[in-house]
């Protein structure tokens, strides 16, 4: 069984042909049936400290999904205001996407990939929430289209490095059964986020004389809270170890200069492997959800009221499905779930986006309880896949890289959707925007099946340092075990302080 070993079926993969590789594929993708306990018994065992890492990775990436989605909640309003139309202005939620991608690449030394890596990944974190709260509050004071343009595509470089800092954060020093269950749930902070941002724009758009601005005003007030969160808590301890054993190792920067090119070398392909996957993942939740509230009030005709309930209903499922399937694929292994939940989302599809009643709530429910589901596994999934050197550069990059190649999602879909027309609404020209979602999902899904079923798992893989092949062939077995299993080493002193700091902040809250 896979379940038994995970780091040994890592180098087994990397010594096998291609042929070999293929052949393997399918036998591999039988469910283990892991055991796997309780749930809540799970969750019980996170001690405080950790729990504290999950709380404000959860809520950091929660706040990002709620500062994209102010752009896809208010396309009408920013139409009017901007006198464009609604293909013009989701190139507003495009350039998000493709500048992520750049702050990603580019600017690694001041965000959350190489940064959180070399840095930690406390400082990187604070320095990209205060960028959150200054081009948040630029969009919502812009008055011309390009004003508005160049807001966003700034908005997007600074989001370009949250994700794999908050994946890290989350899940690096969460013990190894409970990380199932703890993915799922971090992912759901995107599909939060949504349900927060449907929520606001309800209470905050169109209610003053303002119109929508008050909705970006309120999205850069949240941050500064995260910023003093996460000031209170210090490094993870996987980030303490792997510090130690650079410094014993004689330089910290030559040593994580050697880690890079190996990681490099060694794992390229799975870089570019895993850029492709979240291409497909990230089609597969822009595509069904930017432009979905577009839809139901453009050619379903759904008041504000409907369009904000049906989207409360899309994201209770989408949570519900994240933290299921990300629970579940601890059982049934990440590929196996991950293809399992599209197929049922695929069959789906035809409801979710042909359905013109009330009655499509239903079926936007479980539509998105299947994207969410099969995102649940990804963040603990990418974790897995990454080389411990650099996990947060690889799954931040991969991530946003994968962004970029679906950056034009709902540009494409309300262009398309263009050439479909239907009867006007007075002056208001109509679409059939669910024809092209269902076809565009249709497509996605196949492809991430295909790219899922192709490539590689390495489910319970340790995090520690002391289980990183790299880290061993740059500072040697002996410098490893001398810094990380020593008694009086630094890293358990360092881990023992950060961990009674913690304790005591938590019983200070308490009294």
């Amino acid at each position: 069984m896979r379940d038994k070993s995970p780091n040994s079926d890592i180098m087994a993969d990397q010594h096998l042909s291609l042929g070999r590789y293929l052949a393997t594929r399918i036998p591999t993708l039988k469910p283990p049936m892991a055991k796997a306990p309780n749930p809540f018994k799970l969750l019980a065992l996170l001690n405080l400290q950790q729990w504290l890492f999950f709380l404000v990775a959860f809520i950091a990436w929660s706040w990002d999904a709620f500062d994209f989605f102010t752009v896809s909640l208010t396309v009408t309003q920013l139409s009017k205001q901007f006198d464009k139309s609604t293909s013009q202005i989701t190139w507003g939620i495009t350039l998000v996407l493709m500048f992520r991608s750049v702050g990603a690449a580019l600017f690694g030394d001041i965000q959350e990939g190489i940064a959180a890596d070399r840095y930690g990944r406390k400082w990187p974190f604070v320095v990209n929430n205060i960028l959150f709260i200054v081009l948040e509050l630029g969009t919502g004071f812009c008055n011309t289209y390009k004003e508005f343009l160049a807001c966003r595509a700034l908005f997007g470089i600074a989001m370009g490095g949250l994700y794999g800092n908050a994946a890290a954060t989350a899940l690096e020093d969460c013990p190894e059964a409970a990380r199932g269950i703890l993915s799922g749930m971090l992912q759901q902070g995107y599909a939060f986020g949504y349900l927060l941002a449907t929520v606001f724009a309800r209470a905050l758009v169109d209610t003053t004389s303002h119109g929508w601005r008050p909705l970006f005003w309120f999205g850069a007030c949240p941050p500064v809270l995260i910023i003093i969160f996460r000031l209170c808590l210090p490094e993870t301890k996987a980030y303490i170890e792997r510090e130690a054993v650079r410094k014993a190792n004689g330089s910290v920067a030559s040593t994580f200069i050697a880690e890079g090119k190996v990681a490099l070398r060694r794992h390229w392909l799975l870089l570019s492997y895993l850029v492709l996957l979240m291409a497909g993942f990230n089609f597969m939740s822009h595509g069904s959800q930017d432009l979905y509230p577009q839809m139901l009030e453009n050619q379903f005709n759904f008041s504000h009221n409907a369009v904000t309930v049906t989207q409360v209903v899309a994201n209770l499922g989408a949570m519900t499905g994240g933290t299921v399937i990300g629970y579940s694929s601890q059982i049934f292994g990440r590929r196996f779930s991950i293809i399992f939940i599209s197929i049922i989302g695929g069959a789906l599809l035809y409801p979710y986006g042909l359905t013109p009643s009330k009655r499509i709530m239903a079926a936007a429910f479980f539509e998105q309880f299947c994207v969410q589901g099969a995102w649940g596994v990804i963040p603990i999934h990418l974790m897995e896949l990454s080389p411990g050197s650099f996990r947060t550069f690889v799954v931040g990059t991969s991530y946003q890289l994968g962004n970029l190649v679906s950056s034009a999602s709902s540009t494409i879909e309300s262009t398309i959707g263009e050439r479909f027309p239907l009867p006007p609404k007075g002056k208001t020209k109509r679409y059939q925007y669910g024809k092209v979602i269902a076809i565009f999902m249709g497509c996605v899904y196949a492809y991430v099946i295909l790219l899922t079923l192709l490539g590689p798992e390495y489910r319970g893989r340790k995090f520690d340092v002391q289980y990183d092949d790299d880290m061993k062939g740059i500072a040697g077995e002996g410098v490893l075990r001398k810094t990380v299993g020593g008694d009086k080493g630094e890293v358990r002193e360092v881990e023992k302080r950060d961990s009674s700091d913690v304790e005591s902040r938590g019983k200070e809250m308490a009294v």
